[in-house]
């Protein structure tokens, strides 16, 4: 085991507990902080791998502007920033979750051991122009109906979050 292993793991390990905690918090603020210190381990993990352009955009990217768009996001709506039961889910939901989280866990792990098997994958260095090149012409329509989708979820919630809110359900939530 090499100090790049050694690196990558402890890099590795903190992105994965931080990226835990900002899915199971229940104080949105702090998630939203979780999340920050989920991608910026991330962007180390792409350190230790050697892609530092990939760590900077990273870093650009993910933590510069869609965490700081998800805190103005917060500060902007009527989001309840301290601890709220408003969004609990119920034991089925996170049974449904767990059972669901655990699928997609081994599928991915299925599709790792077979692509990295032995002799199967086939990994050529590539720079930062190659990079470039798949980003902004061969995936350049699934990137752009990505940034759609993601301004399509941004307006929807948005409009979600500024919706009149029947004071009778709050009433009913109230009394039980």
């Amino acid at each position: 085991m090499t100090t790049h292993d050694v690196f990558f793991s402890i890099v590795g390990l903190l992105c994965l507990a931080s990226a835990v905690l900002a899915v199971t918090t229940k104080h949105i603020l702090h998630s939203a902080l979780w999340l920050v210190v989920s991608l910026g381990t991330l962007a180390g993990c792409y350190l230790v791998l050697g892609a530092e352009f990939v760590a900077l955009v990273q870093l650009l990217v993910y933590v510069g502007a869609v965490v700081i768009l998800v805190l103005f996001a917060l500060m902007l709506t009527r989001a309840p920033i301290g601890r709220s039961t408003a969004h609990d889910a119920s034991p089925a939901q996170r049974a449904a979750a767990l059972v669901i989280s655990a699928a997609t866990a081994m599928l991915i792990g299925a599709v790792l051991i077979v692509g990295l098997g032995p002799g199967v994958a086939s990994l050529r260095p590539s720079t930062t122009s190659d990079l470039a090149t798949q980003i902004f012409a061969t995936w350049s329509w699934p990137f752009e109906l990505l940034s759609l989708l993601l301004l399509i979820a941004l307006v929807t919630a948005i409009s979600l979050s500024r919706m009149r809110i029947d004071d009778s359900l709050d009433d009913e939530a109230g009394d039980s």
